[in-house]
């Protein structure tokens, strides 16, 4: 199991279109890879679940990957959020 944990930096918090690309960038991944935010807890493929997160700027976002592609999910991901959010 891989953890990650990120502050979101978009004066915007996580609106449709960074919703939106999160959920394409970790579809390829058979990991399981949930967002857990101050807010509650997601399916990182779900685009509504993310939504309803209605994570603002400055909360932390918690995503925990697990699964036999963890690692080169955990990297994609790292670099996202890095570029996105």
């Amino acid at each position: 199991m891989k953890e990650i944990k990120h502050i979101i930096n978009d004066p915007m918090g996580m609106h449709a279109r960074p919703a939106g690309m999160l959920v394409k960038a970790v579809a390829p991944f058979a990991s399981k890879i949930t967002v857990t935010a101050p807010t509650g807890t997601a399916d990182a493929k779900r685009l509504i679940g993310l939504m309803k997160l209605a994570a603002k700027q400055g909360m932390e976002l918690t995503i925990t990957i697990e699964g036999a592609d963890e690692d080169k999910a955990a990297e994609a991901l790292q670099a996202f959020l890095s570029a996105n959010l």
